[in-house]
C-alpha cells in the first residue's frame, strides 16, 4: 500500500509506555501510519498544525491540558482531522464531554487492538471524506426539475429534540404531529427516531421501508444528499422525510453516539427541521441528541411521577451545565376536570408552559392506529391546533435566537 493511502495517526499521552505500546500495536497494520507522538495536550495542538494527520489518539487525562480541550483546540483549528479519545473513566460525563467538543469515537483504556484499528479506521475514512468534501456544495435543481436534497454548509437547520423523562406521555405522537406542523415546501421537516429499540415513527405513520437509521448512522463520514434520499422514508401524504428506528432491537447497538451527533449535523445542512423522537431513556444516544439541539420540547401530563420526572430532567440539565433557557415546557393531554393547571406545574418548576395539548382521545387514538396524523385529518380539532400553536411558538423562539438567519428556511428544500 503506498503511504498516501495510510490512515496517519498522532499518538498523544504523556506516558511514555503507553505511546510506545500503541505504535506498537499499530506498526503491524499495513494501512495504518504513526507519523508522530506527543507529551502533552500543547504539544499534540502543535504538531497536529506541523503534521497534519488524518487521526489524533488523545488521552484524556494530562498535565498541562486535557485531553477534551486540545480536541476542542485541534477542530477548530483543523475540522478534518479526526480525534479518538482514550480515557480510563468510561463514565458517560466524559463521553458527553468529549462528543460535544468533536471527538469521532471513545474508548475505554487499555483498548482492546482491534476495537482501536477499527475506531482509527473510521475516523480516518471520515477524514478523508471531509477533506475531498471541503468546499464542494451541490447546485440549485434546475427550474421544473423534481425537487431534491441539497447541502448548504453555510446554513444551518434547527434541531428540536422532543422527550419526556416518563414514558406513555405522548412523546412520539406529538413529534410525529410536531414535525409535519413544520414541513412546507419552503422549510421542509425531517423527522429522526432516535427510539433505537422500540422506535414508533414508522408505524404512527402507516410507513414502512427496508431502509432504518442503521442505514446512515454508520456511513456519516461519506454522506451526501443522494444517499440521505435514498435512505429516508417518504410519507405518502405529505412527502415528509422520515428516518426511522431500526427494525429489529439488536440493531440499536449499531448506531453509535458520536455517529449520530454528525449524522444530525449533516441533517441540519439538508433540512429547515430536524424533529428527533427520543426515548425516555437517557442513554449516550438522548444525551447526544440533547447536546447538539437547539430546544428540547420537554413533555409533561397532569400527574404527580409525570411532574416529579420533569423536575429531575430540569435538574440534571442544571448538573450538565446546560440553561434551562433550552427547555419549551409543553404539557400534553391536558384535562380541564383535573385541578393540576399548566399554570400551577409552570409555577412549580419554574419554567413556562409554552403550549398545552387538551386531552382529545377521539381524535387523537383513532389517528395513531389508523396512522393518519391527526394535523393533517383533523386540523380544526383541539389537539392539532395545540400542536399548531406550538409549532409556532417554537418557530418564533429558534428565529429570535439566530434572526439573522430569518430569511434562509427557503435553502434547504
Amino acid at each position: 500500500m503506498a503511504d498516501g493511502d495510510k490512515v496517519k495517526v498522532l499518538i498523544v499521552d504523556d506516558i511514555a509506555d503507553t505511546r510506545e505500546n500503541i505504535r506498537k500495536l499499530l506498526q503491524f497494520e499495513s494501512d495504518i501510519e504513526v507519523v508522530g507522538v506527543a507529551r502533552t495536550g500543547r504539544e499534540a495542538i502543535q504538531m497536529t498544525q506541523e503534521l497534519v494527520p488524518d487521526v489524533v489518539l488523545m488521552d484524556i487525562n494530562m498535565p498541562d491540558m486535557d485531553g477534551i480541550t486540545a480536541t476542542e483546540t485541534i477542530r477548530q483549528k483543523l475540522p478534518h482531522v479526526k480525534v479518538v479519545i482514550l480515557s480510563v473513566q468510561g463514565d458517560q460525563n466524559y463521553m458527553r464531554r468529549a462528543m460535544l467538543v468533536g471527538a469521532s469515537d471513545f474508548l475505554t483504556k487499555p483498548p482492546m487492538a482491534d476495537e482501536m484499528t477499527a475506531a482509527i479506521r473510521r475516523a480516518g475514512a471520515m477524514a478523508r471524506e471531509e477533506k475531498s468534501r471541503s468546499g464542494q456544495v451541490s447546485s440549485a435543481p434546475t427550474a421544473g426539475a423534481p425537487q431534491v436534497l441539497t447541502a448548504h454548509p453555510a446554513s444551518r437547520g434547527k434541531i428540536i429534540m422532543v422527550y419526556s423523562p416518563k414514558g406513555g406521555a405522548g412523546s412520539t405522537t406529538l413529534a410525529v404531529n410536531l414535525a409535519l406542523a413544520f414541513h412546507n415546501e419552503d422549510t421542509r421537516a425531517v423527522l429522526v427516531d432516535t427510539n433505537l429499540q422500540f422506535g414508533d415513527v414508522a408505524v404512527f405513520l402507516n410507513e414502512q421501508g427496508k431502509n432504518t437509521i442503521v442505514d446512515l448512522a454508520p456511513r456519516v463520514g461519506e454522506l451526501d444528499p443522494e444517499i440521505v434520499e435514498e435512505v429516508m422514508i417518504k410519507h405518502a401524504a405529505s412527502g415528509m422525510h422520515v428516518l426511522a428506528a431500526p427494525s429489529r432491537p439488536e440493531q440499536a447497538e449499531e448506531v453509535k453516539a458520536n455517529q449520530l451527533l454528525e449524522l444530525l449535523a449533516y441533517l441540519r445542512q439538508l433540512y429547515a427541521y430536524v424533529v428527533v423522537d427520543t426515548s425516555s431513556y437517557l442513554n449516550d444516544i438522548t444525551l447526544a441528541v440533547l447536546d447538539i439541539c437547539d430546544v428540547v420540547v420537554l413533555i409533561t401530563t397532569q400527574d404527580i411521577p409525570s411532574i416529579k420526572d420533569g423536575r429531575l430532567f430540569l435538574d440534571l440539565l442544571s448538573t450538565l451545565g446546560m440553561s434551562t433557557d433550552k427547555v419549551a415546557f409543553v404539557m400534553n393531554r391536558y384535562d380541564r376536570r383535573i385541578a393540576i393547571t399548566p399554570e400551577k406545574v409552570g409555577e412549580n418548576l419554574k419554567q413556562e408552559v409554552v403550549a398545552v395539548i387538551p386531552l382529545d382521545e377521539r381524535v387523537v387514538i383513532p389517528s395513531v392506529n389508523r396512522g393518519v396524523p391527526f394535523v393533517i385529518d383533523n386540523k380544526t380539532q383541539p389537539a392539532a391546533r395545540g400542536v399548531f400553536t406550538l409549532a409556532e411558538a417554537l418557530r418564533s423562539r429558534l428565529l429570535s435566537l439566530e434572526p439573522e438567519e430569518s430569511g434562509r428556511g427557503g435553502k434547504h428544500a
